[in-house]
């Protein structure tokens, strides 16, 4: 299934993203290591975010599906670029998991995230380390 994502340049160094299915608008601006004046999300900014966002929404589907209670699940994470070539280096992933998760839903929750549609896209040499904390 397709979606459509629309962007226009707004400038200086902005663009409004929109949401093709829901009309949702995010703005994106170039970082301030790199010109922009980092008043927004990046693009390299937004593909971390779909990492962390990817994972934890994977999981909630599993855990939706297997009437897991998933509730005040959440994530932080850090983008970090390299400059030669200049791309992702790493993004380190914390991801909060709701208490009371037995063993055996932990692990199955944990490889439902590592499966997830982001991280299996993103080039094996960018890292993502990531850190489950209950």
């Amino acid at each position: 299934m397709a979606v459509q994502i629309t962007g226009e340049y707004t400038g200086p160094l902005k663009m409004q993203l929109t949401h093709g299915p829901s009309g949702t608008a995010v703005t994106a601006t170039a970082p301030k290591d790199n010109q922009g004046d980092g008043s927004s999300f990046s693009p390299t900014d937004l593909l971390a975010a779909s990492l962390g966002s990817c994972m934890v929404v994977t999981m909630a589907i599993v855990a939706q599906r297997e009437g897991i209670e998933f509730a005040g699940a959440s994530f932080s994470l850090e983008k970090h670029m390299r400059s030669d070539p200049r791309r992702v280096d790493s993004i380190p992933v914390r991801i909060r998991m709701p208490s009371g998760l037995s063993d055996e839903q932990r692990t199955h929750l944990e490889r439902a995230a590592l499966a997830c549609p982001v991280y299996r896209s993103l080039l094996p040499e960018i890292r993502k380390d990531v850190e489950f904390t209950y």
